[in-house]
Order: structure tokens, then sequence, then C-alpha cells
């Protein structure tokens, strides 16, 4: 039975990947600098994060305590997913200065839905279905896939210490972000998230890990897009040569 569930919860995804992808390109989630009107109750930022974010540490943390496969393995994969969760549940929405905007309560009970799902799919899926023996650490596919995942993590959170530190200096005030990979692209942080779960695809080499890539690049790709496209509007002065989210290419 669970394992019908899982596999339908992976075609939901995957599914639901390809209609956000499209969607995202005409109409942006309306938070951040895309926040405005007409998007029902709102909540402040912070618990917003902490609210829609925390089932996913939740949910993978109790299928690895179910599993029956645990090992070396499957313990540096919770610890990975942990690495990225922990912080963006607990630390990063504590973190942020300057700006606590209201959040829209949809958007929330959206994310909530999806985590739940994410969080299933994930822990089911590499902690119940896959097997990994010790030789898997040893295997191209998890050395290659780990590597892309730090570095994905460095530059996700050190672009958002540095959007961090820039709201701290000016308030309610959007700026240019310069310096480092933003001399490159409008938006290192959300590279570094699609590299960092191209890695977890890869060194777990699931369809699980696989869906996670798919819906972040459908969810990220086009509103780094648009935040790209934003920026030029709103300053007239914006570095020509710099794209959106993938160095050189867009």
């Amino acid at each position: 039975m669970t394992g019908t569930i899982y596999n339908l919860a992976l075609y939901l995804i995957f599914g639901v990947a390809a209609i956000v992808f499209i969607l995202l390109f005409f109409v942006s989630a309306p938070y951040g600098k895309f926040r405005r009107t007409g998007w029902g109750p709102e909540i402040k930022s912070k618990w917003a994060w902490l609210t829609m974010e925390f089932l996913s540490p939740a949910l993978i943390i109790l299928f690895f305590i179910l599993s029956d496969n645990k090992g070396i393995v499957t313990v540096i994969f919770l610890s990975v997913w942990l690495l990225h969760y922990v912080h963006r549940t607990f630390i990063y929405p504590f973190s942020q200065s300057g700006r606590n905007k209201p959040y829209p309560l949809v958007v929330v009970l959206m994310a909530i839905l999806f985590n739940s799902l994410n969080g299933f799919v994930n822990g089911y899926g590499v902690f119940h279905v896959e097997t990994y023996t010790i030789h898997w650490l040893v295997s191209w596919k998890f050395i290659l896939g780990i590597i892309i995942f730090v570095v994905g993590y460095i530059i996700n959170k050190s672009a958002d210490e540095k959007l961090r530190t820039l709201r701290s200096r000016n308030g309610q005030d959007y700026v240019i972000p310069r310096g480092w990979l933003f001399e490159y692209i409008s938006c290192p942080h959300y590279f570094g998230e699609i590299l960092e779960w191209g890695g977890w695809a890869l060194m777990t080499w699931s369809t699980a890990g696989l869906s996670f890539l798919v819906f972040t690049t459908a969810n990220l790709f086009p509103r780094a897009v648009a935040s790209h496209r934003w920026y030029r509007k709103q300053f007239p002065d914006y570095p020509a040569k710099r794209k959106a989210v993938i160095p050189f290419i867009i």
C-alpha cells in the first residue's frame, strides 16, 4: 500500500513540476520583491518560513528512524538533508534583518503540501526503497554528488549571507548586489540550491532525489528569470552582461 502511494506521489511531483514551471513564467509567487495585495491573509515571513519548512527535516528523520536499512551511507544522506533544512528551518528565518515582510498564508499552505509530499517521497524512497552498501561511498555517483551538493550549499548560504548584509545596511530599499557570483548572475542563491539538489539526486541515484531536483528547478528557475527582469527594470544601470541564474548562459 505504501509503495503504491509512493509511486503516485512521485507522479504527482513530476506532474506538478511541469505545471509550476510554465505557470511561474507568467505569475510570480507573491512574496519578497513580488509581494502584492489580493492573496488573502498574511503572516510574518519569519514564522512563515519556520512553519512551511519544518516538515522537511521532521519527515526525513521519521523515515530514517523507521528504516531497516540503516548504515553509514544512509546516515550521511540524513546528515546532508539536515545540513540544509535545519539551517533553512530554524536559522535562516531568524537571521534575516531589515525585512520581515508579510507572507501570504496561501503560499505557506502550498509549501506545506509540497514539503509533506517531498519529505514522504525522499524519506521513503531513499531509506525504504533504495538499498546502499558501504561500497556506495566509493562510487562515482556518490563522490561527484556530494561534491556538487557541498559546492551548491556553500554558494547558497554565501549568497543568502551577502543578501542579508545588504538588507541590514539598506533597510527597506533594494540595491544592486555586487561582488562574488553576483557579478555573473542575479540569483546565485537559487543557482546554489539547484546545485544542492542536483547533488542529492546524483549521490542517492534515486527517482525520489530526481523528483526533488526537477521540482526545485521548476520552482526556482522561473523566479530567477523574473528577478533578473525586475532588477533590470528597477535599475537602468544594472550590469548588462549579468545573467539570471546560470553564469554566462541565462
